[in-house]
């Protein structure tokens, strides 16, 4: 029930070996810290699910954590190629990574329909591709009242989600606006949720009309992280930080050079050295 909690409790308690772990964030609210804290515990052959995987996969790929990415597209926005990735997909570094590939309209039907608790969801999509040539989790079904041929892939019933949001309260519930993706879908299919937030708030006030709530129900662990979604962006807090997403492109490339980064400025530090973010940004952190 959005019981408060540490990153690093959160993640020892919710996130196991071999779980399948989504970390949904649409360009907006993407959960760096939590990712972070994934790494520094060490996590292995995780299943690892994002409609838009971008740099935070790649440090987690390039760390070891993945053993399968279920995606429906994968780059550094804006730049090009997430480097870690490719090499473990061609080269098996730092081992070999499996994929599932999509599309966004596939991984968000299947993420509601994990959410509705189905085993499948059904959409008009992927007429004319080659995806199920190279994707035996795409069939067909055809529909009992029309007839009418449609596509059916398996529902993303993660083991546990984590997302980033702007506000919780202290009984637990969770304030998202701005671009949503699927977070909301995300957290209501999987049997557990982590959600980090920008802050703990007595009462959310006025909301913008495409606010979501998520009531404390739907939340394992709620942990307040200032920044923790930076270089990505929090709707209000910060904005998203163009310069680091193209500096990612140089350090990523080489291996050694990627480690280097990495020991510097993930596993050398906690999910504490976000706040500096919110403050650069304007914002009190408490």
């Amino acid at each position: 029930m959005g019981r408060r909690m540490d990153l690093a409790s959160a993640v020892a308690e919710h996130v196991r070996d071999g779980d399948v772990v989504a970390l949904e964030g649409f360009t907006h609210l993407i959960p760096y810290a939590a990712g972070h804290e994934i790494i520094r515990q060490g996590r292995r052959d995780l299943t690892l699910v994002r409609m838009t995987p971008d740099i935070l996969y790649d440090q987690m790929i390039g760390m070891g954590c993945a053993k399968t990415l279920k995606f429906s597209w994968g780059g550094n926005p804006g730049v090009g190629s997430l480097h870690r990735l490719r090499d473990a997909v061609e080269q098996g570094w730092p081992h070999p990574l499996a994929l599932e590939e999509h599309s966004h309209a596939a991984m968000a039907n299947a993420y509601e329909a994990g959410a509705a608790n189905l085993p499948f969801a059904v959409f008009r999509g992927y007429v004319g591709t080659d995806l199920p040539k190279v994707n035996d989790a795409i069939r067909s079904v055809t529909c009992p009242f029309t007839g009418e041929v449609l596509t059916a892939v398996p529902a993303i019933r993660p083991d546990v989600t984590i997302i980033h949001a702007l506000k919780a309260d202290r009984e637990g519930n969770v304030l998202l606006e701005g671009i949503l993706g699927v977070q909301k879908e995300a957290v209501l299919a999987a049997c557990r949720s982590v959600v980090t937030v920008e802050e703990v708030v007595e009462t959310f006030g006025p909301r913008s009309p495409n606010a979501v709530v998520l009531p404390a129900w739907t939340v394992d662990a709620v942990v307040e992280v200032p920044g923790g979604a930076f270089p990505s962006y929090a709707h209000g807090y910060y904005p998203r930080d163009n310069a680091f997403y193209t500096a990612w492109d140089a350090i990523a490339r080489d291996r050694d050079r990627f480690r280097a980064w990495m020991q510097a400025n993930v596993l050398a530090v906690g999910p504490e050295a976000f706040a500096v973010h919110r403050l650069a940004a304007g914002h009190r952190v408490a």
